[in-house]
């Protein structure tokens, strides 16, 4: 089953719930009551599995790493409280799976601690550091893995390096079941964005630009070398389609281009400092981040985007 439908699942039995819910608290407690159970029953009968295996000799390390790489599986185990690995290595593996992302932008992501409370405390390094984009990549790409492998995460602290004794940015995990797709807050906010699958990002040729839609979502994807990158398809300084883009080689750029030209203004941005701008410092393109879900590169889509940074 493909990890999409299994969280359109959870999603599914959160909606039956409330819809019960709807029939009173007595409806509602009966129907968590019975949830708990069955998974309870399935979760003994998971458990006694893997001691079956162990026993007789068959759940060798490495075939534990290969359920724990599973999406679902690892899920489930976490569920259950039978996952293998603790929290401290589950969160350093969520924040190495995106360092492809954060150093393709000249970034990375420090774990300072993770307290007694379930809170992780993290800081930015690099162009991520003060980024005007930082907020997405925090978004989609550092909170999203960490969710996944670690929901029993109870928030994401932000500390900005120059700043280190202010308040930090509180970013809530409300997280029950492995999911991309976030729920309202309560407040009225609306979900920020999903996951797309995009295969033909793995076609791209060096120096390669092309546009697509994602349900009326437009965006432009680039390679440069080995790299790919994903930008919302508007121009910052003209207010423009970037359709009919270019990538042009930039002193020390790997072959394949490094900075995309836009057609209508001639603008150039440097896709790999998360497209900022050379003629204009202060404006930089809305990056979107990349990341390879079950060998299919995908990519984060907005439910909505502002024209700023």
């Amino acid at each position: 089953m493909p990890a999409g439908e299994t969280r359109q699942i959870g999603d599914r039995i959160g909606t039956l719930l409330d819809a019960l819910g709807a029939g009173g608290a007595v409806a509602r407690g009966r129907a968590e009551d019975l949830v708990r159970e069955v998974a309870d029953l399935y979760g003994a009968g998971l458990e006694r599995l893997l001691e079956i295996l162990r026993e007789r000799g068959v759940l060798d390390p490495a075939t534990m790493q290969a359920l724990t790489a599973d999406e679902l599986v690892s899920a489930v185990l976490l569920i259950h409280g039978l996952h293998p690995q603790d929290l401290q290595t589950r969160v350093a593996a969520a924040l190495d799976s995106v360092r492809p992302y954060l150093g393709s932008h000249g970034g990375d992501v420090e774990l300072l601690e993770i307290n007694d409370d379930g809170v992780v405390r993290l800081r930015l390094l690099g162009t991520c550091q003060g980024c005007p984009s930082s907020s997405v990549t925090l978004k989609y790409a550092v909170e999203d893995a960490i969710e996944a492998a670690a929901p029993e995460v109870a928030a994401i602290e932000v500390v900005e390096a120059e700043r280190a004794a202010a308040s930090p940015a509180v970013i809530p995990v409300d997280a029950l079941l492995v999911r991309l797709n976030r729920e309202p807050d309560g407040s009225g906010d609306q979900p920020a964005g999903s996951w797309e699958p995009l295969p033909q990002l793995a076609e791209l040729e060096p120096g390669e630009v092309a546009g697509f839609q994602i349900g009326g979502y437009s965006l432009l994807a680039c390679r440069t070398g080995q790299d790919v990158y994903a930008y919302r398809d508007y121009c910052p300084r003209c207010t423009r389609s970037l359709e009919g883009a270019t990538l042009q080689r930039a002193l020390a750029a790997p072959v394949g281009g490094g900075l995309l030209r836009c057609p209508s203004c001639r603008s150039h941005f440097d896709v790999r400092q998360a497209g900022a701008c050379l003629e204009d410092k202060a404006m930089h393109l809305d990056p979107l981040p990349l990341l390879s879900r079950g060998g299919v590169m995908c990519v984060a889509v907005p439910v909505s985007a502002g024209h700023g940074g």
